[in-house]
């Protein structure tokens, strides 16, 4: 049996197998009893890799995040550190875990102010703590836009097909508990918390004993390096990184310098993020909801969006290359001229105005553009019918149909 259990691929189809029998509903004790008799441990890879597999050969990501927490009591304890891996304070892993540390002090804060309910003092404190907990969607964040991108360069998808959900599981219940604290009513915070309480500590598990060393184990350095230099744009969760971590490669796929703008050797334009040829930027700009002029710093109209159906102000290409101040009515140009003036100065960055049209409600705004050192380069004339927008109401999470 040890021979059969070392070999790579035969381990990868026990626990395959062990995992399609729970989903059948075998009893999850006899499968635990089973996994202690044919392994002595289990790597977090191998866990992440079994998944990958399941989901491969058809199980629905539904269904195995349904079971996670399961599969997570089953190997909990017998999960082998991969490679004796150490990060440093700073380093994206030592953050995660940290944060970690401190939503978990946090619930208990939260257990302790709920023991003393009804008391009004309680009450205030779980409504602050209620909204500090919130900060723990910046992990899922992290993990969501930063983590999962480069695991899935690596051919792994499953953490952000499986964990993505019960992020958004999590998220669902948190947002329940914040209302029940907001009501104020004891009975229905506790039963709002003891759900939530147990994801997230589901999920710190499932982080600590899976996620994060199978990342350690796939990702380089230099992806490290990346994470690390873009996690500042979202934030973090109740503490922020120990130290500045300072990796000894730098960040793999590093958004090109100022010079590098132009097309590339394949054709594209490169962008401050990313690579677009010049027919994605032509779809692009025509298909946003809203119609876009511009009129660069020698107040020459430059560009202007064909949009996707009737125009809300007609525009023809002959207006190209004309000075802004000769589209528009003479009684009206010294509005025009006073409004550039402010942007060009830094007075003003933005201007709104709105107008009712028949059934349109139409909105035109004006923002300055500026480059990197703050140079002024134009105004962006952006305009839309919001009269659809200011009608809804309530919520809308999933496509439905019309």
């Amino acid at each position: 049996m040890s021979e059969y259990i070392n070999n790579s691929s035969k381990r990868l189809a026990a626990l395959r197998e062990m995992i399609r029998d729970l989903h059948a509903g075998a009893d999850p004790e006899a499968v635990k009893a089973r996994f202690r008799r044919e392994f002595s441990s289990v790597s977090a890879v191998e866990i992440a890799e079994m998944e990958q597999q399941l989901i491969a050969e058809g199980m629905p990501a539904e269904e195995i995040k349904a079971l996670c927490d399961v599969h997570v009591s089953i190997f909990q304890g017998a999960i082998a550190e991969v490679g004796g891996q150490t990060v440093p304070p700073g380093h994206p892993v030592h953050t995660f875990q940290y944060e970690n540390f401190a939503v978990q002090e946090l619930l208990t804060l939260i257990e302790q102010a709920l023991s003393r309910l009804p008391d009004e003092q309680a009450l205030a404190q779980l409504r602050t703590f209620a909204e500090q907990l919130g900060e723990i969607n910046k992990i899922y964040l992290r993990k969501e836009n930063l983590l999962f991108p480069f695991l899935e360069k690596h051919g792994v998808s499953g953490p952000s097909k499986v964990m993505w959900a019960s992020h958004d599981d999590i998220r669902a219940l948190l947002k329940a508990f914040q209302e029940a604290v907001r009501q104020g009513e004891e009975a229905p915070i506790r039963e709002a918390f003891a759900p939530l309480a147990q994801a997230i500590r589901q999920m710190i598990i499932k982080e600590e004993q899976v996620l994060y060393p199978a990342a350690l184990k796939m990702l380089s350095e230099a992806e490290w390096a990346a994470i690390y230099q873009q996690s500042d744009e979202i934030g973090y969760c109740l503490v922020r990184p120990l130290a500045v971590w300072q990796p000894s490669v730098p960040p793999v796929e590093a958004p090109a310098p100022a010079p590098a703008y132009g097309q590339a050797p394949t054709g594209e334009f490169r962008l401050d993020v990313g690579l677009l040829t010049p027919e994605q930027v032509n779809l692009l700009l025509n298909h946003l909801p809203v119609e876009l002029t511009f009129v660069d710093e020698s107040d020459t109209v430059r560009f202007y969006s064909q949009g996707r159906g009737e125009r809300l102000f007609p525009r023809t290409p002959a207006i190209i290359g004309r000075k802004v101040q000769n589209c528009h009515p003479p009684a009206s140009v010294h509005v025009v001229n006073r409004l550039i003036q402010e942007m060009r100065e830094g007075k003003r960055d933005v201007a709104s105005f709105w107008i009712p049209m028949g059934e349109k409600f139409v909105h035109i705004r004006y923002f300055a553009v500026r480059d990197a050192e703050g140079n002024y380069r134009g105004v962006l004339e952006v305009t839309q019918d919001i009269a659809p927008l200011r009608a809804l109401e309530g919520e809308r999470r999933l496509l439905a149909e019309d």
